[in-house]
């Protein structure tokens, strides 16, 4: 039976895109039951629909996390995967996924992460710092920005010439490879988590000896 997930997206959804491309190539196991966002507009939703996915917008309101939450038990994922969600997700449902929700982030983690780092800020402050190796993170979700168990991390040079833009393409680039990949690990069972570090995940191979 194939391992079922629900996408929480604000934006465009290109990661949610490589999702759907990977099941479609038969390369990621899954089902998607479900693709919600906080913003009515949201191109993931759009995707969604075009894929034939559940697709649903949450309003804002003082109630939108118990409305969330009742959306995800009323699908009952196996796993949940944010990407490119930029709300913090509510205590009670990190607990009931706990270890069973993951998260990308166009940096490598700790670094260039927290409230206000997504998106094209994130590349702001990585050229602003002049660093050399930046990368991707694939983390599970606990009840902080960009601070769960890292599960997998990919790197990507900073080359001299790099505006925001270019390196953000390029990280992307590794996002959509990346993704898929860490979600078919979940499939197949082979990551464990055990105090706080996460087992059973591929080294990058250019840090192998």
């Amino acid at each position: 039976m194939a391992q079922t997930l629900a996408v929480l997206a604000s934006g465009g959804g290109t990661n949610f895109q490589a999702i759907l491309d990977a099941i479609a190539e038969g390369c990621l196991k899954s089902e998607v039951v479900l693709v919600a966002s906080n913003k009515e507009e949201a191109g993931a939703l759009d995707r969604g629909r075009a894929a034939g996915v559940r697709a649903e917008w949450v309003p804002p309101g003082d109630d939108y996390n118990d409305r969330l939450h009742s959306l995800l038990e009323e699908v009952s994922p196996d796993l949940i995967v944010l990407a490119g969600y930029l709300k913090l997700i509510a205590t009670k449902t990190v607990k009931q996924w706990k270890g069973r929700m993951v998260n990308i982030h166009p940096a490598l983690l700790p670094t260039f992460g927290g409230k206000g780092m997504y998106g094209i800020h994130v590349h702001e402050a990585i050229l602003q710092r002049g660093v050399k190796v930046t990368g991707v993170t694939v983390h599970v979700v606990d009840e902080e920005y960009d601070r769960g168990p890292i599960v997998a991390q990919r790197v990507v040079p900073v080359l001299d010439d790099d505006t925001p833009e270019v390196l953000q393409k390029r990280v992307l680039k590794r996002e959509h490879e990346l993704y898929p990949e860490v979600l078919q690990w979940f499939a197949e069972g082979r990551i464990r988590i055990e105090d706080n570090r996460v087992y059973g995940a591929e080294v990058d191979p250019i840090f192998m000896p």
